[in-house]
């Protein structure tokens, strides 16, 4: 199974188009130009040729770009993309479904009935793409069973129910219920390899534990390094866990959480404009790394 990170940064990418924090400062200037990334995005396959797009991000177009495996040109038009699941329905992992519209099939897509609820009533992207290619909507268990992906052979999917909020547009926004945003155990059925990705998790629940321990990569939540990160840098008026993120430090943070697992990979992914972790010479950076914890970049590539 081979996983490629197509973007590693959360909404707004690094650096954000308005922002003038410290590190978007040191972006456009230069001194962290190598450390620019786009909005987060993977995508899996076991044959290097058929793939499940996981979350579309606004920054598709550049992100298949750069990824030749996505576009193959076996056909006049053609993508490797068989499939798009969506863990949630936030704007940073769904608008980039305007931008395969192109489509010469109807896009296959996986997501809970309360994502899909959303993307239908109070951001209705399924009935937008209706007037353009279409969509074909695939209900994601809940219940703990493993599903296949049609299109993507010797992949096995496990969604995992996580504790979080739905979007502000969302009809059931005051009321958080299972399915509004998941975790996905991935499986190559050929190799045996695993991983869990969960780039939004705001609580580490018991359920939690027994499938990151199934898992032989971790690739989790780094959107901020305190809980109080966006209110000193950027004067946001909620904190990491309001937003339904884990901050990696501090009693209960991500560093802390991620100890019990240190046989797995420990890999952070959506991190926000404003974590100092993006600085590979920062003091932080250099505490993940003595922690064995890797900053994922934008092409990473992960083979399982």
């Amino acid at each position: 199974m081979r996983i490629r990170v197509l973007g590693s940064a959360a909404g707004g990418g690094f650096p954000q188009w308005n922002c003038n924090c410290p590190r978007c400062r040191d972006a456009r200037s230069g001194r962290l130009a190598g450390e620019c990334r786009t909005q987060s995005s993977i995508a899996v396959s076991v044959d290097n040729e058929h793939w499940l797009l996981i979350n579309a991000s606004p920054d598709i177009r550049a992100q298949i770009l750069a990824t030749p495996e996505l576009q193959p040109g076996r056909a006049l038009r053609d993508t490797g993309i068989a499939a798009v699941l969506l863990m949630d329905s936030q704007i940073d992992h769904v608008t980039g479904l305007l931008m395969l519209r192109e489509s010469a099939q109807p896009l296959q897509i996986y997501c809970s009935r309360r994502v899909e609820e959303d993307l239908r009533t109070g951001f209705p992207i399924l009935e937008i793409l209706s007037h353009y290619c279409g969509t074909q909507v695939h209900a994601l268990p809940l219940d703990g069973e493993a599903l296949e992906v049609g299109g993507v052979p010797g992949l096995r999917i496990t969604p995992v129910p996580l504790t979080s909020k739905a979007p502000p547009y969302s009809p059931h926004r005051q009321d958080p219920q299972p399915g509004d945003n998941v975790g996905l155990l991935l499986e190559g059925q050929r190799t045996g390899g695993t991983a869990f990705y969960a780039p939004g998790l705001g609580e580490m629940g018991p359920h939690l534990h027994a499938w990151m321990d199934r898992a032989d990569v971790l690739l989790v939540d780094g959107t901020t390094w305190t809980d109080d990160e966006m209110q000193r840098t950027v004067d946001g008026r909620k904190t990491a866990r309001d937003m339904g993120h884990l901050p990696q430090h501090g009693p209960g943070g991500m560093i802390e959480q991620l100890q019990r697992y240190a046989r797995a990979r420990r890999i952070l992914i959506h991190i926000n404009n404003t974590n100092p972790i993006l600085d590979p010479e920062s003091a932080e950076r250099r505490q993940l790394e003595g922690e064995g914890i890797e900053v994922s970049h934008d092409g990473m590539v992960i083979d399982l």
